[in-house]
This record gives C-alpha cells, structure tokens and sequence, in this order.
C-alpha cells in the first residue's frame, strides 16, 4: 500500500528535504520513522526539495513500505508515526494512493507563502519563522508591490527570477495568483504556479520589497522581458518561506 501524506515541518532545524549522508534532513527522518513503524524498508518521495531552512505547513510525500509490512489503515497513520518523529515535524494527513502514484510528476501547481515581518524590533517567538525587515512598510507600498506582483500572472519566462547555477533549461512558468497583504504585524506573499525555478519565489519577494523601498526602478514586466538575474532584486531568506499546498487532479 502506498500511502500519500500531508507533511508540516520547521525547516530551520534540517539540511533541507532531500536526503544527505550524515546531515539532518526531511526526507531522512521521514525514512527513519517510517521504517520503525513499518518495521522495515520504506521509499519516501516527496513532492519538492525545499532548501535549509525552508518550512512546509503543506507539503506532500508519499510512503511505500516493503510487501508484507503491516497493514496500517491511513487514518491512523499520522497518530502511528508520531511517536517516532521529532517535535519539528508532524503528518498531518495519510490517504491511499496507486503505487504508481508520484508526488512531484503527477503534482497540477503548488502554492508557497512567504512571511515578512514588520516591526522596529524582532519577536524572538518568531525567530527563523520570518523574515525581519525593521523599515516600516505602509499601506500604500503593499498597495504598490499588489500591483507589481500582478504583474508575474500568467505564462512568462522567469529566467530573470531564478538562482544562477541552477540545474533546469526549461523557465517558462505559469504563475496562477499572486497576493501581498498585511496580516497583523506581517506581509505575506502568497503565490501559486504550475512550477517554481530555484530560489524563484524568494526572489520575486525580494524583488518586490526593493520596488517598494525604491531600490528598484524596472517594473516587474520589464524585468521578466530582459531574462537577466541581475535585472531583478535581492534573494529573500530562506526563513519566512513556507511551502503551503500542493495541488492534484487524480487524488
């Protein structure tokens, strides 16, 4: 039985998600876990390899012990493995899914969130969870970086918007949404697309706080046209950024 999971996890305290020797990772405690309780094997896959310090409220992995493990039903599973996992991470959810199943192929878009916040003085209760930016933001720069952000929907090359050195030569994306609104003492950047190129949302965030702060005087538009990483702002830190759902159209 192949079993899909929604995955919670502060990512401040892992070398990432994807598994390395003798670093602390996602995917490795995952494996660990699983295969206490399964007593055995298991292949974890997950649908994003999210860098150090990344989090996940919504992440999504899929489990698949030996044959001739024992059965555990799905909805008793996130209680199961709980006591082999860390206080830093959590299942949240388990469903049954077709062994031939793939968390990351078959995924239709994913959705991240990134948290600024926006205070003279940090929370140390938000420490690693945030990004700090003490310069006060006012309501009609979130205004304009809304406008801006607007202006990353739809189908565009977004070369100008991904880390140099990154492995792909494919960087045609389609961006679905993309809000920036005050949440109490915070900005959140929330977007969704069918994919991400690497560091892509960090820098589209940066990007938009540098046009805010007028660091920045090349629209968004502009930017995406000139496929040019130097053409865009600042890469935002890993800290406030979360990855929040991952969408399917076969489960």
């Amino acid at each position: 039985m192949k079993y899909l999971l929604t995955v919670a996890y502060r990512g401040d305290g892992f070398c990432g998600f994807q598994f390395q020797p003798d670093r602390r990772t996602v995917q490795g405690t995952l494996t660990q876990a699983f295969s206490s309780l399964f007593e055995g094997p298991v292949a974890v896959t997950g649908c994003s390899r999210t860098d150090s310090g990344v989090h996940a409220t919504g992440a999504r992995v899929t489990v698949l012990p030996v044959p001739g493990a024992p059965a555990i039903a799905p909805a008793v599973l996130p209680l199961a493995v709980a006591r082999f996992l860390p206080e830093d991470i959590s299942v949240l959810e388990a469903r049954q899914v077709p062994d031939d199943f793939h968390p990351r192929y078959d995924a239709t878009g994913k959705e991240y969130l990134y948290r600024v916040l926006n205070t003279p003085v940090h929370s140390p209760f938000l420490r690693g969870l945030v990004w700090h930016v003490p310069k006060r933001i006012t309501d009609d720069m979130v205004t304009r970086m809304q406008s801006q952000a607007c202006q990353f929907i739809g189908t565009h090359d977004f070369t100008s918007f991904m880390a140099k050195g990154a492995q792909t030569r494919r960087y045609v994306r389609t961006v679905r949404s993309f809000t920036v609104q005050r949440v109490g003492d915070e900005i959140h950047f929330t977007v969704s697309a069918d994919g991400f190129l690497y560091n892509m949302v960090r820098i589209m965030t940066g990007t938009l706080l540098d046009l805010a702060y007028g660091r920045l005087d090349r629209p968004v538009g502009e930017i995406l046209q000139l496929r040019d990483r130097t053409a865009a702002g600042c890469t935002a830190p890993p800290d406030g950024l979360y990855l929040a759902r991952v969408f399917y159209s076969n489960v």
